[in-house]
Formats: structure tokens, C-alpha cells, sequence
């Protein structure tokens, strides 16, 4: 194929890398306003606690079903054309969002802000990993991609504790606007066009699949204390997830080119990865779900005051973050993972002794913690996950990993949820035990987990990782493919 080519230089790079991040702080500042705004949309809507799941976990659960047909859509059609459709698709449902009056409305809304976000990061990391092509540079790139989750998640509770209190609920949808109309012109000026030569064919029964998969285990999960632990619904939900996952397996195998690849989870560095991602995402999801009740229900502050006790933990996650992606250069991935694993066990362990008593500035304590072991994490496993795949096949790899990310916050959501609305309280306290024993175990399990699947991994050393090819981008009048 004829086409004029580019290569892309060092300055533009980091242009572009701050694009891919400011897509990702808008999706990390939606998913923790949101959070914080959960008490105030419960008292305007008179709405219970399965509400607020399904406010969090209706974005959740299509993000998760619809991510790897969106990596696969950026590999065929490009990188850029899909991160732009995504962008303005997620401004418009934040807009209506802002506008919607109804619960099902804002549900139905939050779907389509999930139709956006799913286009945004796994291509955004799609086009990171191609543009960094060296390993040392790409991990400190992936680790300022990373970072900026953490700045979201400073932001997000703030700014949404200061929205909420002095403009309604309504506005924490609002911010996402302007941030968002600000990344689709700056991805049209900086983000060059890139693209599989060999994107793959569209498989609709595996996307279907996957939905059933995710959609009736998160409802099982959510509505059970409702319906009942032992009642048809919830075990039906339990039965459609079973017989999706026995059918799912042999039927993606048996495809050449499948949108879930089976095969690749035979490699144990990558199974390590989509694990240690999924538990650390199910921990952090349940923290910010629990977090937000208890100190706005049980311990009645603003949500002004309960979002700046978030900024703790959020600026550890930003400093770990940064620290990660040097020491996966270096090689030290699977210490800098262990390290994280323990952070992640020992703050539930602390929050589970917190009492209604207990003074709120002790809780800086274990939020730090927490988010520097959520911060170390992340770059270990994008950097191992997406190296397993080829350039042509990026979006592939994001895709899964960002899978594994909101497959974890919707089970965190559910899991959480459930034991609360379980316990009849509308916030963390059921009883004199602060977030609660049963909350922390289950936090504190996936720290457990996570030291336990990688104390044991055969993951390489991250230097060994060869270096891919030096990316060559295609011009807007002739748009090859990658070469």
C-alpha cells in the first residue's frame, strides 16, 4: 500500500502521551465524583442502596462487556478515528446526564458515558504503547499514564464534594464536558492515525457472551440480598454466568482470529497480570464505595470534608505510580508487586478497627497506604500485559487489561454492596467496627491474593522483554498501516 509515513519525534511523543492521559483523568474523575455524589443522589431520589450500585455498576458493566470489541474496532478502523467517537460519545452522555431528572434516566445515561469510555482507555494505551516503542521509555510512559488515574482520583472527590455541596449533584456530570471538548480538539491537532495491518474479524457471538457473562454475575451479585441468596433469580444469574463462561472457552479457542484470546492466558506472566489487576480493582472499587457512606452516613461530613480525606490516598497513588515505572525498568517488577500486595492487606486490616468514634484523622493512615500499594501496581502489570501481544494487535492487549480493571470495580461495587444492604444499614456501620469486619476481610483477601499470585509467578525480569519495533504513523491525506 502506498502512503507517506512520519516517524514520530521525541517532543510529539510526550504530546501525545498527555492526550491519552487527560482521557484517562476524565474517566477517573467521572467514576469518583460519581462516588462521592452517591449520598446525595440517594436523599433527591429516595433511592436505596441497590440504586446507587447500579448507578455505578450500569457504567461498569458495559465498560467491561464492551472493551475488547473496542480494541478491536481501534485495530480495524484506527486508533485515533475510535478515541475521537469515544470522546464525544462520553460528553454527550455526561451532558444528559447533568440534565436527567430520573433515576432509570440517569442509569440509562450512564450506559451511554460507558459506550464512550469503552472506546477510550484501552485505545488510549493502545496508542501510548505504540508510540513508546523502547522498554525503559515506555515504562515511564505507561507509569505517567498511570499517575494521571491517581490525579483523577484526587480530583474526583474534591471538586465533586465542592459541586455537590454548592451546585447539586447534577453538576458533578457537567465537569466532564469541558475537559472533554478540550481532549477531542487536542487529539485532532497531535494524535497521528494508526491501525492494524491484520485487524481481525468481528466475532458477535463472543461480544454477546461476554456481556451475558459479566451482566448476569454482577446482578446475581447486586440483587441477591434483595432476591434472596438461594432464590431463582440469583441462582439463575448464577447458572447464566456458568454456562456463558463453559460455552465462551472452547467456542473463542476454536476461532482463528477471537475477540477473547483464550490461548493467551496459557502464558503465566499474563494470568498473573489479568489476576493481580482484577483483585487490586476489586479492592479499590469496594474502598471508594464503603469510603463514601461512612463518612458521609455514619460519620455525617460534607461531601466536601469526605472528599478531601480522599486526597490522601489519591496523591499516594500519583507519587507510587511514578516510583513503579522506574523500578519496572530496572527490572525489580515482581518485588515492586509483592510490595503492593502487602499495602493492600495491611490498610483493610487497619480500617476494619475504626469505630464511629474513632477521630477521622487517624483514616490518612491507612488511605495512604492503600494508595501507594494501588499506585506500585499498575505499571508492573500494563507493562507485562500489553507487552505480550504485537504492535498490530495493541488494542488487543489494552483491551484486556482494562477488562480485567472494570470487571474487578464492578465485582468490588457488588461484592461491597451486597454485604452493606445484607447488614440492612444504608452506610458502612452495621455495628461498632468502623468499615466493618466483613468489608475489610474481603479487601484485605485480595491484598492476600495478589502477594500469593505473584510470590509464586515465573514473570520475567521486565528487561528481558524485547524492544518493539520503531513505529512508523501514517499521514491524514494517505493512511497506510503500521508498519
Amino acid at each position: 500500500m502506498n502512503s507517506t509515513a512520519e516517524t514520530i519525534t521525541s517532543s510529539r511523543k510526550y504530546a501525545i502521551l498527555a492526550v491519552c492521559c487527560m482521557a484517562l483523568l476524565l474517566v477517573s474523575i467521572d467514576n469518583t465524583i460519581v462516588n462521592v455524589a452517591l449520598p446525595s443522589i440517594a436523599k433527591e431520589l429516595d433511592a436505596s442502596i441497590e440504586t446507587l450500585q447500579w448507578t455505578v455498576d450500569a457504567y461498569l458493566l458495559v465498560l467491561a462487556g464492551l472493551l475488547l470489541l473496542s480494541g478491536s474496532l481501534a485495530d480495524r478502523f484506527g486508533r485515533k478515528r475510535i478515541f475521537m467517537i469515544g470522546l464525544s460519545v462520553f460528553v454527550f452522555g455526561s451532558a444528559m446526564c447533568g440534565l436527567t431528572d430520573s433515576e432509570v434516566w440517569l442509569v440509562a445515561f450512564r450506559v451511554v458515558q460507558a459506550v464512550g469510555g469503552s472506546m477510550m482507555t484501552p485505545v488510549a494505551l493502545a496508542i501510548v504503547t505504540n508510540v513508546f516503542t523502547g522498554h525503559a521509555e515506555r515504562a515511564k510512559a505507561i507509569g505517567f499514564w498511570s499517575a494521571s488515574s491517581g490525579i483523577g482520583i484526587a480530583l474526583g472527590p474534591l471538586l465533586g464534594g465542592i459541586l455537590v455541596d454548592t451546585l447539586g449533584w447534577r453538576s458533578i456530570f457537567w465537569v466532564n464536558v469541558p475537559v472533554g471538548i478540550a481532549a477531542i480538539i487536542l487529539t485532532a491537532r497531535l494524535v497521528p492515525e494508526t491501525r492494524s495491518a491484520t485487524p481481525r474479524p468481528f466475532d458477535p457471538i463472543g461480544q454477546i457472551l461476554v456481556l451475558a457473562i459479566v451482566g448476569s454475575a454482577a446482578y446475581g451479585i447486586i440483587e441477591a440480598p434483595v432476591n434472596g441468596w438461594a432464590s431463582s433469580a440469583t441462582l439463575g444469574s448464577a447458572a447464566i454466568t456458568t454456562v456463558g463462561l463453559a460455552v465462551l472457552i472452547p467456542y473463542e479457542l476454536r476461532r482463528a482470529q477471537p475477540l477473547v484470546q483464550v490461548k493467551l492466558f496459557t502464558d503465566r506472566a499474563f494470568t498473573t497480570s489479568f489476576v493481580t489487576v482484577l483483585l487490586a480493582l476489586l479492592a479499590f472499587a469496594g474502598l471508594l464505595f464503603a469510603d463514601t457512606l461512612y463518612l458521609q452516613d455514619d460519620r455525617g461530613l460534607s461531601a466536601s470534608a469526605a472528599g478531601l480525606l480522599t486526597l490522601p490516598l489519591a496523591g499516594a497513588t500519583v507519587v507510587a505510580s511514578l516510583i513503579s515505572g522506574r523500578l519496572v525498568a530496572r527490572g525489580k517488577a515482581r518485588a515492586t508487586l509483592v510490595v503492593a500486595g502487602l499495602a493492600l492487606t495491611a490498610a483493610p486490616i487497619a480500617l476494619a478497627a475504626f469505630g464511629p468514634a474513632t477521630p477521622l484523622g487517624w483514616i490518612v493512615i491507612p488511605f495512604i497506604v492503600f494508595g501507594a500499594g494501588y499506585g506500585l501496581l499498575n505499571d508492573p502489570v500494563n507493562v507485562t500485559a500489553v507487552s505480550r501481544l504485537p504492535n498490530e494487535q495493541a488494542g488487543v492487549a489494552a483491551s484486556l487489561v482494562s477488562t480485567s480493571r472494570q470487571l474487578g470495580s464492578v465485582l468490588g461495587v457488588a461484592i461491597v454492596g451486597s454485604i452493606l444492604a445484607g447488614s440492612g444499614s444504608s452506610g458502612v456501620v452495621a455495628s461498632p467496627s468502623g468499615f466493618g469486619v466483613a468489608v475489610s476481610a474481603v479487601l484485605a483477601c485480595c491484598g492476600l491474593a495478589i502477594i500469593g499470585v505473584n510470590a509464586v509467578s515465573t514473570r520475567p525480569p521486565a528487561a528481558q522483554h524485547p524492544a518493539r519495533p520503531a513505529l512508523v504513523l501514517t499521514s491524514s491525506q494517505h493512511k497506510g498501516d503500521l508498519s
